[in-house]
């Protein structure tokens, strides 16, 4: 079998460290083009299998009733969560704060497979930041109908351990002063986390954990990630 053929769009050093754009061909068929992150030369995200990143805004938005939405998302990635909430005609606005300038400049210089949908619709807005110190802190706009976060591999798996204070308790109950009532908090996982659903329950109600299971072609297994939503009742 012969090599797959990888074209590295972009590699920068990062304040997390390497930082690589690429676009490659599935070594096993059917052959398909795909575009993945690494960082620090391990797998970050791929535009191979997304199913769990659509469902990080369908789940919470199917969970809300109501109209003209504003919807905050944590990380960019490769923008397929951010696609699928502007993909609802209830969401007015989606804002994306994104902790790596080199992630929003390949947006812009149009090297995802979405940039050019994403770049074109006026309801987004993408902005640099600390999207955990940015909910930890005193709300400074209009808060959101939803809030999706999809930045750590997982609450105890996280990229940078400064992180941790947003999955416990008070963190969320920080967090949610940034919701309006009856808005939805939703936490992407790669792994099952009952620690983070307690500490949900403390704060939200309706909380729940939903598996996305997912069949990779390419090497014949099932994976599942897990979304862990909560509303905030006042």
């Amino acid at each position: 079998m012969s090599s797959p053929s990888i074209e590295i769009l972009a590699y920068e050093s990062t304040s997390l460290g390497m930082l690589c754009l690429r676009r490659r061909m599935t070594l096993s068929e059917p052959q398909e083009l795909v575009t993945e992150i690494t960082l620090n030369h391990e797998f970050l995200m791929s535009s191979l299998n997304t199913d769990s990143e659509r469902a990080l805004a369908e789940i919470p938005l199917a969970e809300h009733p109501g109209q003209d939405l504003r919807v905050l998302v944590g990380g960019l990635g490769l923008g397929y969560t951010v696609r699928a909430a502007l993909e609802s005609s209830r969401v007015a606005r989606v804002v994306v704060v994104e902790f790596l300038p080199q992630v929003i400049d390949w947006l812009h210089q149009g090297l995802f497979p979405l940039a050019d949908e994403l770049n074109a619709d006026a309801r987004l807005s993408v902005v640099e930041g600390d999207v955990y110190a940015r909910l930890l802190s005193v709300p400074q706009e209009e808060p959101f109908d939803a809030i999706l976060i999809d930045v750590d591999h997982s609450p105890e798996d996280q990229l940078d351990p400064g992180n941790a204070p947003f999955y416990s308790a008070s963190g969320i109950s920080l967090a949610a002063r940034h919701l309006r009532p009856g808005g939805i908090l939703a936490l992407w996982s790669y792994e099952e986390h009952s620690d983070t659903r307690e500490a949900m329950k403390e704060v939200l109600t309706e909380v729940s954990a939903h598996p996305v299971t997912y069949y990779n072609r390419h090497v014949h297994q099932e994976f599942t990630d897990w979304i862990y939503t909560g509303r905030r009742v006042t």
